[in-house]
């Protein structure tokens, strides 16, 4: 499965791909809950890697780790998501064969 930070930077870089409409599906700590949010409503912040800003519902920027990153959709279908590593033994995570990837665009 392609990293998260690829596929990101790939959406950010790559013009023809870049270009569907895009959203990320994130957790949220305090209610376990996946949020989604258009891509082009968050931001890169220069001074750190490996995060995105998006403004909350008060419209106070939060940053978002990219390790809470589960789901990214492309054109309203899902095209990569996080495994599940909870459900797997200890030292066994491998990708899952089923599991979409940005490969499968």
């Amino acid at each position: 499965m392609q990293p998260i930070h690829e596929l990101l930077a790939r959406i950010r870089h790559d013009p023809e791909f870049g270009k569907a409409e895009f959203e990320i599906g994130h957790l949220d700590r305090f209610d376990g809950t996946t949020h989604r949010v258009a891509f082009r409503e968050i931001s890169f912040p220069a001074d750190q890697r490996r995060v995105f800003e998006v403004l909350d519902d008060s419209g106070q920027a939060r940053r978002i780790p990219f390790h809470r990153v589960r789901e990214v959709y492309r054109d309203g279908r899902l095209i990569w998501r996080r495994p599940n590593k909870a459900a797997e033994p200890a030292g066994q995570a491998k990708d899952n064969p089923e599991t979409p990837s940005a490969s499968a665009s």
